[in-house]
C-alpha cells in the first residue's frame, strides 16, 4: 500500500523499488570528506578573496568570522533534523514530512535551483583556475564559459565512474586542502608576513563600498559563500552507514574543519598580500598565486595550482552528487519526472546527475558578462540562504506547535534547541536579505537593474512557476478523482 505523508510524519516510507534505492557504501569519513569538499576552504576562500578586497578595501576578516559562528547554529539545526530523518534529499524531505507536500514542493524548487546555481558558480570559478593551470588565464567571456563547461564535464565523469574512484578523489581533495593550502598558509603566516595583525581589521570602507557600514554588510554577504554546502552530508544520508549517528557528526565536523581552515588561510593570505596591488585585481583574475610565487619562488607555481585544481574538482564533484540526490529524491516522490529516480546497478542516479549538470551548464551562460562574477556569487548563495531560512523556519514552527518532537532523534539539545533554532532562523533570514540587497558598487556602477535585483527576481520566478505547477497539478488531480474509472494504488 502506498504510504501517504502528512505533516509531522518523521519516518521515511517502507522499502522502495530496487531501481530507486541507493546503496549504503559511505562511512563517517566518506560523508565527512564529501561535506568538507563541498564547502571547500580553497573553493570558498579563493573564489571570494578578490571580490572581497575590491568591494571592501580590507578589514573583512571579522565579517568572515561572524558568518562562520552563525552558520554553525544553522548546521546544528540540520544535524538535529538529520538525526531523526536521515533520508536522500535532506532539507527537501524534512520540509515535506514536517510541513506537508505543498511545503515540500516549494522547498524542493528552491533547493534544486539554488544548489544548481551554486554548482554553476563553482564551475565558473573552477574554470578560471583550470584555465590558469593550463596557461590560458587571460581569457574572458566565452573563453571562461568554455573552461567552466570542461570543468563540469570532468565532474560528471567522476560522478558516473565506480564509487571507489569518486571516494578516492574526494579524499585526495581533502588531503590537498589540508596539506597543501593549509601548509602554505602556515609558512606564509610564520615566515613571510608583511603586515602586523591589525591589518586584518584595517582599511574597511576603502574599496568600492561607500562607507564602513556598507563595506561590512557587503563583506558579510560575500562571506556567506564560504560556509555553504555542509548540508551535502544530509542529502547523501541514504548512502551513509548508521546515518542517524554519522550524518549529524559529519555535518557539524565538516563545517568546523572548513571554518578553521578558511579563517586561518584568510588571515595568512591577508597578512602576506600587498593590499594596493590586490585592490587593482580583476574579480576573475587570480590574486593568490603571485603571492605564493613571490614568497616561495617560481618553482612553487605549478604544484600550488595543481593543489587548487584538485580541491576545486573535489568540490565540484561533491556538488554534482549533492544536487543530483535532491533531484533523485524529488523524482522518487513524483515531483519530477520518474526517469530521474532511476538508479544504475553501480548505485548512481545517472539520469539525475546528467540533468543536474545540464542545468548547471546552461547557467554558465551568465558568465558571458565579464562583470557578472559578484552576481554569479549571489546566485550561488542567495538561494541557499533562502533554503536555510525555510528549513530552520519550518523546524521552528513545527517544534513550537508540537508537530515535530526533536527528543525522538539521537541528537538531543533540550531547551537549547529552541534558542539555537530561533537564532539560526533569524540569521538565515537576515543573511538572505543581505545577499539579495542590490549593490551597484559590488557588481558594476552601470549594471542593469535586472542584474542588481537578480536574486529576488530569480527566486520570485521560481516560486511563481512552482505555484502555477501546484495549481495545474491540483486541477488535474481533482479531474482524476471525479473520473468514474478506478486505479490500483502503486505499492512501495
Amino acid at each position: 500500500m502506498l504510504m501517504k505523508e502528512s505533516p509531522g510524519t518523521v519516518f521515511p516510507a517502507p522499502a522502495r523499488n530496487p531501481s530507486e534505492t541507493l546503496h549504503r557504501s559511505l562511512s563517517l569519513w566518506n560523508s565527512l570528506t564529501i561535506g568538507f569538499a563541498t564547502v571547500s576552504p580553497v573553493a570558498g576562500l579563493y573564489a571570494i578573496i578578490g571580490v572581497q578586497t575590491v568591494v571592501t578595501g580590507g578589514g573583512w576578516f571579522a565579517a568572515l568570522a561572524l558568518c562562520l559562528v552563525m552558520q554553525l547554529l544553522v548546521a546544528t539545526v540540520y544535524a538535529e533534523l538529520s538525526s531523526q530523518i536521515p533520508i536522500a534529499g535532506g532539507a527537501y524531505k524534512w520540509a515535506r514530512q514536517l510541513g506537508g507536500a505543498t511545503t515540500g514542493t516549494y522547498a524542493g524548487a528552491i533547493y534544486v535551483s539554488s544548489t544548481i546555481a551554486m554548482l554553476t558558480t563553482t564551475a565558473y570559478t573552477g574554470g578560471v583556475w583550470l584555465a590558469i593551470f593550463f596557461g590560458s588565464g587571460g581569457g574572458t567571456g566565452v573563453t571562461l564559459v568554455i573552461w567552466g563547461a570542461v570543468f563540469l564535464l570532468v565532474c560528471t565523469i567522476l560522478n558516473l565512474v565506480h564509487v571507489s574512484v569518486f571516494k578516492f578523489l574526494i579524499s585526495l581533495g581533502v588531503y590537498a586542502e589540508i596539506v597543501g593550502s593549509f601548509g602554505v598558509a602556515l609558512l606564509l603566516f610564520f615566515f613571510f608576513r608583511q603586515h602586523e595583525f591589525p591589518e586584518l581589521f584595517a582599511h574597511l570602507g576603502t574599496g568600492t563600498a561607500p562607507s564602513k557600514t556598507a563595506a561590512f554588510l557587503a563583506a558579510l554577504a560575500i562571506s556567506g559563500w564560504a560556509f555553504i554546502g555542509f548540508d551535502a552530508c544530509s542529502t547523501i544520508a541514504e548512502e551513509t552507514r548508521e546515518p542517524k549517528r554519522m550524518v549529524p557528526r559529519a555535518i557539524f565536523l565538516s563545517l568546523c574543519m572548513v571554518g578553521g581552515v578558511v579563517l586561518f588561510n584568510s588571515a595568512a593570505l591577508t597578512l602576506s598580500f600587498n593590499r594596493d596591488t590586490l585592490q587593482q585585481t580583476s574579480a576573475v583574475s587570480d590574486p593568490v598565486t603571485p603571492v605564493i610565487v613571490d614568497n616561495f619562488g617560481a618553482w612553487a607555481e605549478t604544484p600550488f595550482l595543481a593543489i587548487v585544481m584538485v580541491a576545486f574538482l573535489a568540490c565540484g564533484s561533491s556538488m554534482v552528487q549533492y544536487t543530483s540526490r535532491i533531484v533523485f529524491s524529488m523524482a522518487r516522490e513524483g515531483s519530477m519526472p520518474a526517469a530521474l529516480s532511476r538508479v544504475t546497478t553501480a548505485g548512481a542516479p545517472r539520469n539525475a546527475v546528467m540533468f543536474t549538470v545540464l542545468l548547471a551548464t546552461l547557467g554558465l551562460l551568465f558568465g558571458l558578462n565579464d562583470e557578472a562574477v559578484a552576481t554569479v556569487l549571489a546566485f550561488g548563495t542567495g538561494g541557499l540562504y533562502a533554503m536555510f531560512a525555510m528549513t530552520t523556519g519550518v523546524g521552528l514552527y513545527t517544534r513550537l506547535t508540537g508537530r515535530w518532537d526533536p527528543s525522538l532523534g539521537q541528537l538531543k539539545l533540550g531547551s537549547w534547541g529552541v534558542l539555537i533554532n530561533t537564532a539560526a532562523f533569524l540569521w538565515s533570514l537576515f543573511e538572505f536579505v543581505n545577499i539579495a540587497w542590490p549593490r551597484p558598487y559590488a557588481v558594476s556602477p552601470d549594471a542593469p537593474w535586472w542584474q542588481l535585483w537578480a536574486v529576488p527576481l530569480v527566486l520570485g520566478s521560481i516560486l511563481g512557476v512552482t505555484t502555477l505547477y501546484l495549481l495545474v497539478w491540483r486541477s488535474t488531480r481533482s479531474d482524476a478523482l471525479r473520473s468514474p474509472r478506478e486505479s490500483t494504488p502503486t505499492e512501495e
